[in-house]
């Protein structure tokens, strides 16, 4: 799985479909105010119920919508179709919009599931006769609006290697808000500027145990959208200076994954995973390829990493092509 062509979407898309409408296991982002509170992921979530929890199936279903479109005479692509045309109903996407409105609910899904729902809107316009963005625009404006209102109150950005990270979410962001909120890209292009402009020679002290996101090299992958070309190639020479000497040697070493079945253990596939994407991103595809032998294999077998890895190997293929 080493090329994004059909074979390859078909693979990814039956691994998708495989988990975005499976209820469980399922880990809930939750507050319980009183007992009628606890309650199904199906009732609290009618659309994004499945892949272990709330963001991965947000970016399970991105991944899904966005093969069929690439790819949309693989055998998949029709029932792709179906299960979203019964799965994106107003009724339904209502639903997940007026969860936003519970008490206690700011911080649901912060800042990560945010973004990937603004992905996932962005990818259903391009489908624009299928009528699911249009559908899914109140929610995608909903979580834009709380970026507006988070943004300016975060102090500081957040540098973890998982779903808090503040400059993968911002990416993803920008992306949405080039196309359809340029107040919200151009806070996003403020506030990056701001807390990552002055970052220079980079310890990259990682992998830490349960990362999935490389905080080095998403943070240069944010900066690569948010600065003209010739200041990012400035700032990224010395954010990493000794790139021709391979250093910090970590970032171009896999992680060892020492069991998957662990799911914070399994999150180093991924980090192996967005590795390759941002190094190929970046203009160094040399770097990537390691990265990507050591993950590719285990997409699948082990529902720790099945419900989630293939988004991230779909974003670190669609990069070489």
């Amino acid at each position: 799985m080493g090329a994004l062509n059909a074979d390859t979407a078909s693979q990814m898309a039956r691994i998708a479909l495989g988990h975005v409408a499976r209820e469980y296991p399922h880990k809930l982002d939750h507050v319980l105010l009183r007992d009628e509170d606890a309650r199904t992921p199906g009732d609290l979530h009618p659309v994004f119920f499945g892949s272990f929890d709330w963001h991965s199936c947000v970016h399970g279903w991105w991944s899904l919508l966005t093969l069929s479109r690439l790819f949309p005479n693989i055998a998949e692509a029709a029932e792709i179709e179906r299960l979203a045309d019964a799965t994106f109903t107003a009724e339904k996407l209502a639903a997940e919009r007026a969860y936003l409105d519970r008490p206690l609910s700011t911080g649901f899904e912060r800042p990560y599931g945010w973004a990937w729902l603004l992905m996932l809107h962005l990818e259903a316009e391009r489908h624009g006769d299928k009528g699911w963005g249009s559908g899914m625009e109140p929610l995608a404006r909903a979580f834009a609006d709380r970026f507006r209102a988070y943004l300016p109150i975060l102090t500081y950005p957040i540098r973890a290697g998982t779903h808090f990270n503040t400059a993968f979410a911002l990416f993803l962001a920008l992306q949405w808000g080039e196309r359809f909120d340029t107040a919200l890209a151009g806070l996003i292009r403020e506030r990056a500027s701001a807390w990552f402009c002055g970052d220079r020679d980079a310890q990259a002290w990682e992998p830490s145990g349960d990362d999935f996101l490389s905080p080095t090299l998403t943070e240069a992958l944010l900066m690569s959208s948010v600065l003209p070309p010739g200041e990012f190639a400035s700032w990224f020479a010395e954010f990493l200076p000794r790139l021709d000497q391979k250093e910090p040697a970590t970032l171009f070493a896999p992680a060892t994954v020492s069991d998957r079945s662990d799911g914070k253990i399994a999150h180093l596939d991924g980090l192996n995973i967005s590795r390759a994407w941002c190094w190929r991103e970046l203009g160094h595809p040399q770097f990537a390829e390691n990265h990507l032998e050591a993950a590719l294999p285990h997409l699948s077998g082990d529902y720790m990493g099945e419900h989630w890895l293939q988004s991230f190997a779909l974003l670190a293929l669609l990069s070489g092509t």
